[in-house]
């Protein structure tokens, strides 16, 4: 069976103020948009997409959820044997007293599969302000705060991977590690492990920047701090990726909070192994995070969320090693809600699949929205 691309999608210029100029894309195809997604009733968030060498996909995100905070989040993956076209019910690989939120999912070079998390209390708040709330809202969940005491619960904040040599068959127990990020670790085409992202929990330098593991995703050692701007808060950064371009050089891509470039995607570069960065700088993009994949021809590819109307996903190519972007081409544009944190894998055939998160329905909640959906992952399967 093959997909259906009779829908062209159009593309959008570059905000006034870009640093490059962007090229022309000839017009992106895309197959119908589906949801890939079992459980209606609950709310699916923050997903990454995995082609692993076999060409087996995984996905790997928070479900099991009731709302994008909650106490109920745990980590998923679902499988698709045949590109994208069906996928598997929901396996639990990580499920801790409290919140646990975006994952990732990597192969090692090793063939190992690690995925990441990270865990929060930030539910607390809403429920000491809750208001309006059914009884049985409520008795759900305080029966969280049941099972641990307030000082477990505080243990539990961390960033974690847990790691499968079986194919994803088995599991190991969490075990911390330093640095968050949504998407989780990259393997490079050279074959090193790599982790952009900020240090979790804060510490008091909240480092920003770049870990490295040589021994298959167990440990994990600083590698380079990446710089803010004059007048830059690093504290407003978040939610980076990286990825190794054709020339060595590593690019990393930040979720910028600054008022200069306000809730645009910032870049950084290096050119000797991560050990030191360009400060980052903006390449024109409002929208984000991002998500950074290099394909087959040497190509690289960013893929991020653009929460102005009309929502959806949007995709900009590099031809130059991330020195300049495409006009960005529209995956999707129908979205209500929240959305975003689209990943994308490319497929054996050089079409690439894409996976993201949507609320169907803006403002929905388990009272006001009974019959579901709450929140689903959906994919485009695309063309350049």
């Amino acid at each position: 069976m093959k997909p259906d691309f009779s829908r062209t999608l159009s593309r959008r210029c570059l905000l006034a103020g870009a640093v490059t100029t962007p090229f022309a894309l000839s017009a992106a195809k895309v197959g119908p948009i589906t949801v890939i997604t079992h459980q209606p009733r609950f709310y699916h968030a923050w997903p990454t997409l995995l082609r692993r060498r076999n060409g087996e996909l995984l996905v790997a995100y928070s479900g099991g959820r009731e709302g994008h905070v909650c106490p109920f989040g745990r980590v998923e993956i679902i499988r698709s044997n045949d590109n994208g076209l069906t996928w598997s019910w929901s396996q639990v690989v990580m499920d801790t007293p409290i919140d646990d939120r975006d994952a990732g999912v990597v192969e090692t070079p090793k063939g190992t599969l690690l995925v990441s998390t990270f865990t929060s209390l930030a539910f607390e708040q809403p429920f000491r302000e809750a208001k309006g709330w059914s009884a049985e809202r409520t008795e759900r969940w305080q029966s969280v705060y049941r099972a641990t005491t307030a000082e477990q619960r505080q243990s539990l904040i961390g960033s974690w991977l847990v790691r499968s040599t079986d194919g994803g068959l088995t599991w190991s127990s969490p075990y911390r590690v330093p640095v968050m990020a949504p998407h989780g670790p990259v393997a490079t085409p050279s074959g090193r492990l790599l982790y952009a992202g900020v240090e979790y929990p804060d510490g008091a330098s909240r480092r920003v920047g770049v870990w490295e593991s040589t021994d298959d995703g167990l440990t994990w050692q600083w590698l380079g701090r990446i710089p803010g701007r004059t007048g830059d808060n690093t504290g407003d950064f978040h939610e980076l990726h990286l990825v190794e371009a054709a020339n060595g050089h590593l690019i990393a891509q930040v979720r910028n909070h600054n008022a200069a470039n306000n809730r645009e995607t910032l870049q950084a570069e290096s050119t000797d192994g991560g050990r030191t960065w360009s400060t980052v700088h903006p390449i024109g993009v409002w929208g984000l995070p991002s998500h950074l994949l290099r394909l087959r021809d040497g190509n690289l590819l960013m893929t991020y969320g653009y929460r102005r109307a009309p929502r959806g996903n949007h995709a900009r190519l590099s031809r130059d090693n991330g020195q300049s972007w495409s006009e960005p081409v529209i995956l999707s544009n129908d979205g209500t809600g929240d959305l975003g944190y689209p990943s994308t894998a490319e497929l054996a055939s050089g079409d690439l699949l894409t996976v993201w998160y949507e609320h169907k329905q803006s403002g929905a909640t388990p009272e006001t929205l009974p019959a579901g959906p709450l929140s689903v992952l959906r994919q485009a399967r695309w063309r350049l």
